[in-house]
């Protein structure tokens, strides 16, 4: 399934943080290629399922989304990754299409977080349990932990 370079995207309302104006959207990368549990080859696929499903749930809102062709996280497919400039990037899987909206959700927390780590408290549940990994952004320093 195509997705062509369709962004989604609309500026978060500003806010008092010493992290650049346009680390206040947040990405999601999705992984389109996803064959879900099991490895097995499916028209159309699970993860362009959850794709266009996170696609559609980000419609009018500030987040951008964008479908790839793989996270390498295949044994707990579907997945997706999300970040925003200066952030931690998280890394979830076991999704489906109704993880969307959470998705959303824990993006735009990500964006608001000043900290740039996503919070658990008020986290989908399904961002709770789904979480695979989460990576420092590339400026990260331990002091600053």
């Amino acid at each position: 399934m195509s997705f062509g370079d369709k962004e989604i995207t609309q500026e978060l309302p500003a806010r008092a943080t010493d992290r650049s104006a346009a680390a206040e959207v947040a990405t999601i990368y999705v992984c389109m290629t996803c064959r879900g549990p099991g490895g097995l080859e499916r028209d159309p696929l699970p993860g362009a399922l959850l794709a266009a499903a996170t696609m559609e749930a980000a419609q009018g809102t500030d987040i951008k989304v964008s479908p790839i062709r793989c996270l390498a996280n295949c044994s707990r497919g579907p997945s997706a990754a999300m970040r925003a400039n200066g952030s931690w990037t998280y890394i979830f899987g076991g999704l489906n299409p109704a993880s969307a909206p959470a998705l959303v959700i824990g993006a735009r927390m990500l964006a608001q977080a000043p900290d740039g780590i996503l919070p658990w408290r008020g986290r989908p549940d399904v961002l709770k349990r789904g979480l695979v990994a989460r990576t420092p952004p590339l400026d990260f320093n331990e002091d600053q932990a």
